[in-house]
């Protein structure tokens, strides 16, 4: 065994990452020039990557040079500022610098005493976010993996809380033979909280829906009556319209009824950090947990998400590693009793930086121009002649070009042509394209230039129709 050789792989290393970091701010300058879509002879020689396994080690710069060759150029250019496709935010800098250094500490991000480094770094970032949200000052918080798992984390704590308040242990017991649990969505809950209710055990399919008006919003007028453990699922930032269940009505209802309001707020919980926007969510505070992500509108690189609790001790009731008959509070917020993971990387750290590098007043400016620049869209699309479907409240514009057929098609060709790209929805029968504005690197004159395109891929299929 020739004991030389790690230290030969970790004097290489300073030049490895450099090289890292050279192919990495190479391939953000390209972002301006390329295509949005993936280069489709690139997809093709993507096909190279499925070779044996190599029968011994591998140069890592060799290795690292053949991954920028085959896999850049085979990339949708979602860091870059014209992908309005779904609501996927690029990547602050300094959120993407903190990524890369944390991924360097490579702290497991489990247990306080262990890693209090970034156990602190995640402490200041979540009573920042709950400071900055509007949150009840008790929250508590988690880091995620995303809105699909910051809504199980946060419907966990609603599942312990509804059930003990009959008696019953579900994290020691069990579901069989506990209680029934009612859970209330609304007709435009997104799947992802859905899927959150299935892996609960709560059923994606036993729920009460409640309809909801032309613009997506749950009528609250149209409740169920409520007895016995109850959670009602509303929703902060429609995937389609971008609009806000109201929290103001249903909230004093189901605290009546003693029932648990739940918030999913992929992208629309941040219209709180943001003055013009915050009246949007009024009446939001009023909820008992919330779910958003961080990797959609605060651009923090994937993956990140986050839950939140007003109760204190409910997130740790449901999530600690530890047997019942343990105290649930130590000395230090140790993360993994907030979360469903005990092993995780140290995501809080690019949120931290995020927040750290923008401050109040530059959250507020990015949320606020991301809105503008929607209008923005709708006023050019709609002044050449085509219906837009939704009041455009906050990020997201529904616009048709015609019959479904002639929409899906001006679709493929803006995708095709490159300057931006966006993707195809139905919204109340209606297909449509879908623009999602929520980068940070999305300027005025990127919207100029993709309604542009937009306008003369439109006209081309006219033309040929």
């Amino acid at each position: 065994m020739n004991d030389d050789a790690p230290r030969a792989t970790s004097v290489a290393l300073p030049a490895l990452l450099e090289d890292a970091a050279r192919r990495s701010a190479a391939y953000l300058r390209s972002l301006e020039q390329r295509p949005v879509r993936p280069d489709p002879d690139a997809v093709l020689r993507l096909a190279r990557l499925d070779e044996p396994l190599p029968a011994g080690p591998s140069d890592p710069a060799g290795v690292l040079a053949l991954l920028d060759e085959l896999v850049s150029p085979a990339t949708m250019a979602t860091a870059g500022p014209r992908f309005f496709g779904f609501v996927i935010g690029g990547s602050l800098p300094a959120a993407l610098a903190a990524n890369w250094l944390a991924t360097a500490w490579d702290q497991n991000a489990c247990l306080a005493k262990v890693t209090p480094g970034v156990a602190q770094v995640e402490a200041v970032a979540l009573r920042w976010l709950v400071e900055v949200l509007g949150l009840p000052p008790q929250t508590e918080g988690a880091f995620v993996t995303g809105a699909t798992m910051a809504n199980f984390t946060a419907l966990a704590a609603a599942r312990h809380v509804v059930l003990a308040r009959t008696g019953w242990n579900v994290e020691a017991d069990g579901l069989y033979g506990a209680p029934p649990i009612t859970v209330v969505v609304g007709a435009e809950a997104h799947p992802t909280l859905l899927k959150s209710l299935g892996l609960l055990g709560l059923g994606r399919n036993r729920v009460v829906r409640v309809p909801t008006d032309r613009r997506g919003r749950m009528r609250a007028d149209r409740l169920p009556p409520m007895a016995g453990p109850t959670i009602i699922c509303v929703q902060a930032g429609n995937i389609n319209t971008g609009e806000f269940d109201p929290f103001g009505e249903i909230c004093p209802i189901a605290r009546a009824a003693g029932a648990w309001v739940h918030v999913d707020g992929a992208f629309g919980l941040w219209a709180r950090a943001a003055p013009q926007l915050a009246p949007l969510a009024d009446g939001m505070e009023l909820a008992d947990s919330w779910a958003t992500d961080a990797h959609k509108w605060l651009n923090v690189p994937y993956d990140s998400g986050l839950a939140f609790v007003r109760e204190p001790g409910a997130l740790p009731s449901a999530m600690a590693i530890t047997a019942d008959y343990l105290p649930v509070h130590q000395a230090e917020r140790s993360p993994a009793d907030f979360t469903p993971e005990l092993s995780r990387r140290a995501r809080g750290v690019e949120v931290w930086a995020a927040l750290r590098s923008l401050g109040r007043s530059g959250l507020a400016e990015m949320f606020e121009r991301n809105c503008r620049q929607a209008r923005r869209f709708a006023a050019l699309l709609g002044a050449a002649g085509y219906e837009i479907l939704n009041d455009v409240v906050l990020n997201q514009v529904l616009v048709s070009f015609g019959s479904a057929d002639t929409t899906q098609r001006v679709i493929d060709a803006i995708q095709a042509d490159g300057t931006c790209w966006c993707g195809g929805t139905v919204w109340q029968g209606r297909a449509a394209m879908r623009i999602s504005v929520c980068s940070w690197a999305t300027t005025d004159s990127d919207v100029e230039r993709s309604a542009a395109a937009m306008l003369r891929a439109a006209r081309g299929v006219a033309a040929r129709a």
